[in-house]
């Protein structure tokens, strides 16, 4: 069936600097399956405070929030969820009869994730990169009560900041240290990028792992994903992480939850 746009249609949305396609064919194939009356189009904006706005004056449902207005868009909000407010960076907006809530289901997914490979708090880890990304995962891997980390990252001001924040160790470089669980929350090996063909660690460092985590979505099938799948290393995608922090977004915005097959259907659909 295909859905037809009326003056009830609830519109959800993307603020991002530079937009892709993944939320909008996820979200949409989502709505036409499951007979909802949603639509949901990308937006970039010069203007945060009016697009924020705008959300709030025109009724808009949903904002997913992308770099670099996820911490930029708190002071416009009228109300954090824990998820939003336990790492101070929003990635997606709800807008209730104009009453504005964050969430950050990027840190949901994270959470969410290390509980079904059923990762044990126990691993010794290495996080490299100091992003909103990163400060995502090594919040959820905080909460989820991991303490035997380090954030690897060359920029020294921001990669003390995140391992402070997530009472975790720092140095630039991973060095001889080889823990169970690598984690790569950096550009390294994301399609069209300068170093898209280089690995995030070194073979040494990967074939001493036990669990490689990438989050690097596109493509899902990093070369440290390669790498860690032919040496038999359990392995955790960023094609995973997009799927289900999406999902989450989805769920909030419309409080349908669909089924793992449409899930995967969607998400196949977005990432083709």
């Amino acid at each position: 069936m295909t859905l037809r746009l009326t003056k009830d249609t609830q519109l959800c949305m993307s603020l991002s600097g530079r937009p892709s396609n993944f939320g909008t064919r996820f979200h949409n194939w989502l709505y036409e399956e499951l007979a909802l009356d949603f639509v949901y189009k990308a937006f970039t904006t010069q203007d945060l405070k009016a697009a924020i706005g705008g959300i709030r004056a025109l009724g808009i449902r949903g904002c997913a929030v992308s770099m670099p207005f996820k911490e930029a868009c708190i002071e416009l909000m009228d109300e954090l969820d824990e998820s939003a407010d336990a790492i101070q960076s929003v990635n997606t907006i709800v807008s209730t009869r104009g009453h504005l809530k964050a969430y950050n289901t990027d840190y949901l997914a994270i959470r969410k994730l290390l509980e079904s490979h059923r990762v044990s708090t126990d691993t010794h880890f290495a996080l490299k990169g100091s992003g909103g990304m990163a400060k995502a995962v090594a919040c959820a891997l905080r909460d989820a009560g991991f303490k035997a980390g380090r954030v690897i990252a060359r920029n020294a001001l921001k990669g003390r900041a995140l391992a402070d924040t997530a009472g975790l160790t720092w140095s630039a470089e991973l060095g001889s240290y080889r823990p169970a669980l690598l984690i790569n929350v950096t550009p390294i090996g994301m399609s069209g990028g300068i170093e898209a063909t280089e690995l995030a660690f070194e073979r040494s460092a990967i074939a001493g792992a036990d669990i490689v985590f990438d989050v690097v979505a596109f493509p899902s099938e990093t070369p440290l994903i390669r790498e860690a799948r032919a040496l038999a290393k359990h392995v955790i995608t960023g094609g995973e992480v997009i799927a289900l922090q999406a999902l989450e977004q989805f769920v909030l915005y419309t409080g349908v939850r669909p089924t793992s097959e449409q899930v995967t259907r969607a998400a196949a659909f977005a990432a083709a």
